[in-house]
């Protein structure tokens, strides 16, 4: 099972840096273990990337391990230099406290929380949060020396344009969490994105030093995704996609997935889901010799939608997608509708009645008043999904949806938001 799960992962591309595969490798086929993964609440949420280590964490539990994870209610204090060419904006006691309790939840979609091997949470502020500066230093600080410190490439790459001590002891400090978690929870492996490497192998080296008996701790990292034309992985028009419902609607998460390319969509396939590999091998073929038919990506997307916010927010999605192919804006609430069109074009607009031809021009739908009357008269323009054919009709309150915008689409796929 262990090398089934090891040979699972190296398929799926989720394997980069192992300090000893062998070890690892025998220490599986011996024993179930825990392992962590952790997380820093620096946001109310998570994006989407920062679930790859914790979807592989879910694979570990799926082959009968223990995840334990791990917000980072003492390092998302201080701030993680990996990754950053500058300081992170520290947040107060009350906001992180916050934003913990917001990524717990989000946890609890993900991982198995009620079986024999259930997921633990845990908060590294409980056992930081006790520690005076004497014991810190005395106890941990000689443990690892100021070159070996430096040579960590999340410290190096920072040294030019400086680094605080703050962010500089970050990996200490991760390193005092390993090492408690080895000690209190028999925790032998830790995952992360490869950026965490450094931070890892500091913590292997705290525990080799504070353990007289050989110790069995390991590390393991998952590659950076990136997307076949080498730009960023989860990133849109409009920034990250949070797993937060209010922050990214389950309809703009859906389409996010959806609109994958055809070059990528197998690769996330195999990172970001559990179906099988024959399933994804099958779906290969659909995108090799009939891509238009777009099945590998629907599959993405609802799997996708469904793990993160349930099969009630992906039918909504689903609704939602079918409402705007069809063009039957109808059957959509005033909040879906705000949800699916908040990146087609905007206008505002005063809360006054105003005659169609008007607005139209007006809003820049169409070019001139001539046009504007040529629309309305071929049936080309619908107000909230219905179709306007007078010439004198009138937009007002009655077309203000929540009181507060309307749609309106010209031809079959142009439409814009009014906002009044």
């Amino acid at each position: 099972m262990a090398n089934e799960l090891m040979k699972d992962l190296k398929w799926r591309g989720l394997l980069y840096q192992q300090t000893d595969e062998e070890g690892l490798a025998k220490l599986l086929e011996e024993e179930k273990i825990s392992l962590y993964c952790g997380v820093d609440p620096t946001a109310d949420s998570m994006h989407i990337g920062h679930i790859v280590p914790l979807l592989t964490l879910r694979r570990f539990q799926m082959h009968g391990h223990q995840p334990i994870l791990l917000v980072g209610g003492a390092t998302g204090m201080i701030g993680d230099p990996s990754g950053r060419n500058e300081e992170r904006q520290l947040q107060s006691t009350e906001q992180i406290d916050k934003n913990v309790e917001a990524i717990k939840v989000q946890m609890e979609q993900i991982f198995d929380f009620q079986s024999q091997n259930g997921a633990q949470m845990v908060n590294n502020r409980d056992w930081i949060g006790q520690m005076s500066v004497i014991e810190f230093l005395r106890d941990y600080g000689k443990l690892i020396s100021v070159n070996y410190m430096l040579a960590k490439e999340s410290v190096a790459s920072r040294l030019e344009n400086g680094i605080s001590f703050t962010e500089f002891s970050y990996t200490l400090i991760q390193a005092i969490d390993y090492n408690h978690l080895y000690n209190n929870f028999n925790c032998r492996v830790q995952i992360g994105g490869s950026d965490q490497w450094g931070n890892i192998t500091s913590g292997l080296e705290v525990i080799r030093k504070t353990h007289e008996e050989e110790t069995k701790a390991f590390g393991i990292t998952i590659p950076l995704v990136t997307k076949a034309d080498g730009t960023k992985f989860g990133k849109t028009a409009g920034g990250a996609v949070w797993l937060d419902a209010k922050k990214t609607s389950p309809y703009e998460f859906y389409q996010f997935w959806i609109n994958t390319a055809d070059a990528d969509v197998i690769k996330y396939l195999k990172i970001f889901t559990f179906i099988s590999r024959e399933e994804i091998e099958a779906l290969q073929v659909t995108v090799e010799n009939e891509p238009h038919l777009r099945k590998a990506q629907k599959v993405l997307a609802e799997e996708m939608t469904k793990l993160i916010h349930g099969e009630d927010a992906l039918d909504d999605a689903l609704r939602i997608t079918k409402a705007l192919f069809s063009g039957d804006l109808k059957a959509l609430s005033a909040s879906e509708m705000k949800a699916a069109f908040k990146d087609v074009p905007s206008v505002e607009m005063a809360k006054e009645p105003k005659a169609i031809i008007d607005l139209l021009v007006e809003a820049g739908i169409s070019s001139s008043k001539r046009q504007a009357r040529e629309d309305v008269a071929n049936g080309a323009i619908s107000v909230n999904g219905e179709k306007v054919t007078d010439l004198e009709y009138v937009v007002d309150e009655k077309d203000r949806l929540e009181d507060t915008f309307a749609i309106v689409r010209r031809g079959k796929k142009k439409y814009h938001m009014v906002q009044f």
